[in-house]
Protein backbone atom coordinates (compact mmCIF):
# COMPACT_ATOMS: atom_id res chain seq x y z
CA UNK A 1 0.00 0.00 0.00
CA UNK A 2 1.25 3.46 -0.87
CA UNK A 3 1.61 6.43 1.43
CA UNK A 4 -1.49 8.14 2.76
CA UNK A 5 -0.09 11.63 2.13
CA UNK A 6 2.62 12.63 -0.33
CA UNK A 7 4.15 16.10 -0.64
CA UNK A 8 6.41 16.16 -3.69
CA UNK A 9 8.78 18.99 -4.62
CA UNK A 10 6.61 21.70 -3.08
CA UNK A 11 7.86 25.27 -3.36
CA UNK A 12 5.85 28.24 -2.18
CA UNK A 13 6.59 31.83 -3.13
CA UNK A 14 4.51 34.74 -1.85
CA UNK A 15 4.62 37.91 -3.96
CA UNK A 16 3.62 40.99 -1.93
CA UNK A 17 1.30 43.36 -3.78
CA UNK A 18 3.23 46.43 -2.64
CA UNK A 19 6.17 45.59 -4.90
CA UNK A 20 8.46 44.27 -2.19
CA UNK A 21 10.70 41.30 -2.96
CA UNK A 22 9.00 37.90 -3.22
CA UNK A 23 9.19 35.70 -0.10
CA UNK A 24 10.14 32.04 -0.55
CA UNK A 25 8.24 30.26 2.24
CA UNK A 26 8.97 26.65 1.25
CA UNK A 27 11.76 25.23 -0.90
CA UNK A 28 11.96 21.69 -2.35
CA UNK A 29 9.73 20.11 0.26
CA UNK A 30 9.22 16.33 0.08
CA UNK A 31 7.33 14.37 2.72
CA UNK A 32 5.50 11.04 2.86
CA UNK A 33 3.16 10.18 5.73
CA UNK A 34 1.85 6.63 6.15
CA UNK A 35 -1.66 5.51 7.00
CA UNK A 36 -2.34 5.89 10.74
CA UNK A 37 0.96 7.69 11.39
CA UNK A 38 1.28 10.69 13.72
CA UNK A 39 3.82 13.16 12.27
CA UNK A 40 4.81 16.49 13.84
CA UNK A 41 6.25 19.39 11.84
CA UNK A 42 8.63 21.17 14.21
CA UNK A 43 10.46 24.42 13.56
CA UNK A 44 10.87 28.08 14.47
CA UNK A 45 8.13 30.64 13.86
CA UNK A 46 7.95 31.72 10.23
CA UNK A 47 9.59 28.56 8.84
CA UNK A 48 6.60 27.64 6.68
CA UNK A 49 4.96 24.96 8.88
CA UNK A 50 1.49 26.52 8.69
CA UNK A 51 1.98 27.29 5.00
CA UNK A 52 2.63 23.62 4.33
CA UNK A 53 -0.42 22.61 6.37
CA UNK A 54 -2.56 25.10 4.42
CA UNK A 55 -1.29 23.61 1.14
CA UNK A 56 -2.18 20.08 2.32
CA UNK A 57 -5.60 21.40 3.47
CA UNK A 58 -6.14 22.82 -0.02
CA UNK A 59 -6.46 26.45 1.15
CA UNK A 60 -3.31 27.46 -0.77
CA UNK A 61 -2.08 26.19 -4.15
CA UNK A 62 1.69 25.56 -4.19
CA UNK A 63 3.83 27.61 -6.58
CA UNK A 64 5.50 24.36 -7.67
CA UNK A 65 5.12 20.69 -6.79
CA UNK A 66 2.10 18.62 -5.84
CA UNK A 67 0.31 17.10 -2.87
CA UNK A 68 -1.69 13.88 -3.05
CA UNK A 69 -3.86 12.02 -0.58
CA UNK A 70 -4.47 8.32 -1.26
CA UNK A 71 -3.03 8.91 -4.74
CA UNK A 72 -5.44 11.75 -5.62
CA UNK A 73 -3.99 15.23 -6.13
CA UNK A 74 -5.15 17.91 -3.69
CA UNK A 75 -6.59 20.84 -5.66
CA UNK A 76 -8.75 22.51 -2.99
CA UNK A 77 -10.35 21.96 0.41
CA UNK A 78 -12.25 18.71 0.96
CA UNK A 79 -13.98 16.63 3.62
CA UNK A 80 -11.19 14.05 3.36
CA UNK A 81 -9.02 16.48 5.39
CA UNK A 82 -10.10 17.61 8.85
CA UNK A 83 -8.46 20.83 10.04
CA UNK A 84 -8.06 22.04 13.65
CA UNK A 85 -6.60 25.53 14.11
CA UNK A 86 -4.96 27.22 17.11
CA UNK A 87 -8.18 29.14 17.65
CA UNK A 88 -11.10 26.72 17.88
CA UNK A 89 -13.16 28.51 15.13
CA UNK A 90 -16.48 27.30 16.57
CA UNK A 91 -19.70 29.08 15.60
CA UNK A 92 -20.68 30.99 18.78
CA UNK A 93 -24.39 31.01 17.87
CA UNK A 94 -24.51 27.20 17.54
CA UNK A 95 -24.67 24.79 20.44
CA UNK A 96 -21.85 22.25 20.85
CA UNK A 97 -23.82 19.48 19.13
CA UNK A 98 -24.74 21.76 16.21
CA UNK A 99 -21.09 22.73 15.80
CA UNK A 100 -20.03 19.08 15.60
CA UNK A 101 -22.85 18.30 13.14
CA UNK A 102 -22.17 21.31 10.90
CA UNK A 103 -20.02 19.59 8.24
CA UNK A 104 -22.38 16.62 8.14
CA UNK A 105 -25.36 18.94 7.64
CA UNK A 106 -23.56 20.70 4.78
CA UNK A 107 -22.92 17.29 3.23
CA UNK A 108 -26.62 16.43 3.36
CA UNK A 109 -26.38 13.72 6.03
CA UNK A 110 -29.89 13.04 7.48
CA UNK A 111 -30.66 14.52 10.90
CA UNK A 112 -30.83 11.23 12.85
CA UNK A 113 -27.53 10.03 11.38
CA UNK A 114 -25.89 13.42 12.13
CA UNK A 115 -26.97 13.23 15.76
CA UNK A 116 -25.67 9.67 16.12
CA UNK A 117 -22.25 10.57 14.66
CA UNK A 118 -21.99 13.76 16.76
CA UNK A 119 -22.88 11.80 19.92
CA UNK A 120 -20.17 9.25 19.15
CA UNK A 121 -17.42 11.84 18.84
CA UNK A 122 -18.63 13.99 21.74
CA UNK A 123 -18.48 10.80 23.82
CA UNK A 124 -14.94 10.18 22.54
CA UNK A 125 -13.73 13.65 23.63
CA UNK A 126 -15.64 13.46 26.92
CA UNK A 127 -18.13 16.25 26.17
CA UNK A 128 -21.43 14.43 25.65
CA UNK A 129 -22.97 16.18 28.75
CA UNK A 130 -22.23 19.57 27.10
CA UNK A 131 -24.07 18.85 23.84
CA UNK A 132 -26.59 21.67 24.46
CA UNK A 133 -24.03 24.22 25.75
CA UNK A 134 -22.86 27.24 23.77
CA UNK A 135 -19.10 27.68 23.14
CA UNK A 136 -18.94 30.71 25.47
CA UNK A 137 -19.87 28.39 28.37
CA UNK A 138 -16.80 26.18 27.77
CA UNK A 139 -13.15 26.48 28.80
CA UNK A 140 -10.40 26.81 26.17
CA UNK A 141 -9.48 23.14 26.36
CA UNK A 142 -13.13 22.08 26.04
CA UNK A 143 -13.57 24.29 22.97
CA UNK A 144 -10.59 22.58 21.34
CA UNK A 145 -12.07 19.17 22.14
CA UNK A 146 -15.26 20.26 20.36
CA UNK A 147 -13.16 21.42 17.40
CA UNK A 148 -11.45 18.00 17.29
CA UNK A 149 -14.84 16.22 17.51
CA UNK A 150 -16.15 18.40 14.66
CA UNK A 151 -13.15 17.55 12.47
CA UNK A 152 -13.47 13.81 13.23
CA UNK A 153 -17.24 13.73 12.63
CA UNK A 154 -16.62 14.14 8.89
CA UNK A 155 -14.50 10.95 9.01
CA UNK A 156 -11.50 12.57 7.26
CA UNK A 157 -8.62 10.51 5.90
CA UNK A 158 -6.17 12.79 7.70
CA UNK A 159 -6.35 15.25 10.59
CA UNK A 160 -4.37 18.48 10.05
CA UNK A 161 -3.63 20.34 13.29
CA UNK A 162 -2.04 23.80 13.37
CA UNK A 163 -0.69 24.40 16.91
CA UNK A 164 -4.12 23.48 18.30
CA UNK A 165 -2.98 23.76 21.94
CA UNK A 166 -0.80 26.85 21.50
CA UNK A 167 -3.28 29.23 23.18
CA UNK A 168 -3.85 27.02 26.24
CA UNK A 169 -2.16 27.27 29.65
CA UNK A 170 0.59 24.72 30.36
CA UNK A 171 -1.51 22.40 32.51
CA UNK A 172 -4.47 22.30 30.09
CA UNK A 173 -2.07 21.84 27.19
CA UNK A 174 -0.55 18.76 28.83
CA UNK A 175 -4.01 17.29 29.48
CA UNK A 176 -4.99 17.94 25.84
CA UNK A 177 -1.84 16.21 24.58
CA UNK A 178 -2.81 13.11 26.58
CA UNK A 179 -6.38 13.43 25.33
CA UNK A 180 -5.27 13.66 21.72
CA UNK A 181 -3.03 10.60 22.10
CA UNK A 182 -6.06 8.63 23.33
CA UNK A 183 -8.30 9.93 20.52
CA UNK A 184 -5.64 9.05 17.93
CA UNK A 185 -5.29 5.53 19.39
CA UNK A 186 -9.08 5.09 19.39
CA UNK A 187 -9.66 6.32 15.81
CA UNK A 188 -6.46 5.21 14.05
CA UNK A 189 -6.46 8.50 12.10
CA UNK A 190 -3.44 9.80 10.23
CA UNK A 191 -2.31 13.09 11.86
CA UNK A 192 -0.08 15.91 10.62
CA UNK A 193 0.52 18.27 13.55
CA UNK A 194 2.32 21.64 13.50
CA UNK A 195 4.17 22.82 16.61
CA UNK A 196 7.20 24.86 17.66
CA UNK A 197 7.39 23.09 21.05
CA UNK A 198 9.99 20.31 21.25
CA UNK A 199 8.33 18.55 24.23
CA UNK A 200 4.96 18.54 22.49
CA UNK A 201 6.37 16.93 19.34
CA UNK A 202 8.06 14.18 21.41
CA UNK A 203 4.97 13.52 23.53
CA UNK A 204 2.78 13.06 20.45
CA UNK A 205 4.60 11.95 17.33
CA UNK A 206 5.81 8.73 15.71
CA UNK A 207 8.16 10.94 13.67
CA UNK A 208 9.27 14.55 14.10
CA UNK A 209 10.09 16.47 10.90
CA UNK A 210 12.52 19.27 11.79
CA UNK A 211 12.21 22.30 9.49
CA UNK A 212 14.82 24.93 8.75
CA UNK A 213 14.22 28.68 9.15
CA UNK A 214 12.67 30.29 6.05
CA UNK A 215 12.70 29.14 3.35
CA UNK A 216 11.32 26.01 4.99
CA UNK A 217 13.07 22.77 4.11
CA UNK A 218 13.36 19.47 5.97
CA UNK A 219 16.55 19.57 8.03
CA UNK A 220 16.10 16.20 9.71
CA UNK A 221 13.54 13.51 10.50
CA UNK A 222 13.64 11.93 13.95
CA UNK A 223 11.87 8.67 14.81
CA UNK A 224 10.33 8.63 18.28
CA UNK A 225 10.34 4.96 19.37
CA UNK A 226 9.01 5.68 22.88
CA UNK A 227 6.05 3.68 24.24
CA UNK A 228 2.80 5.56 24.95
CA UNK A 229 1.67 7.12 27.21
CA UNK A 230 4.91 9.07 27.37
CA UNK A 231 6.64 10.81 30.25
CA UNK A 232 8.65 13.97 29.63
CA UNK A 233 11.06 13.07 32.44
CA UNK A 234 12.06 9.58 31.24
CA UNK A 235 15.73 9.21 30.27
CA UNK A 236 15.02 8.29 26.64
CA UNK A 237 12.72 11.32 26.30
CA UNK A 238 15.35 13.67 27.72
CA UNK A 239 17.96 12.28 25.30
CA UNK A 240 15.68 12.80 22.28
CA UNK A 241 14.84 16.32 23.49
CA UNK A 242 18.58 17.15 23.62
CA UNK A 243 18.97 15.78 20.09
CA UNK A 244 16.11 17.95 18.78
CA UNK A 245 17.45 21.04 20.57
CA UNK A 246 20.78 20.47 18.82
CA UNK A 247 19.07 20.08 15.42
CA UNK A 248 17.16 23.35 15.94
CA UNK A 249 20.32 25.32 16.81
CA UNK A 250 21.23 26.82 13.48
CA UNK A 251 24.56 28.56 12.90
Amino acid sequence: MGHKLEVIGVRQVFRPEDGRAPVVALERFDLAVDDGEFVCLLGPSGCGKSTLLNIVAGFVRPTEGRVSLDGLEVTGPGRDRGVVFQEHALFPWFRVGQNVEFGLKMAGVPRGERARIADRYLELVGLQPFRQAFPKELSGGMKQRVAIARALANDPKILLMDEPFGALDAQTRRLMQDELTKIWAATGKTVLFVTHAIEESLLLADRVVVMSPRPGRIDAVLDVPLPRPRSDVAGDFVALKAELQELLRHP
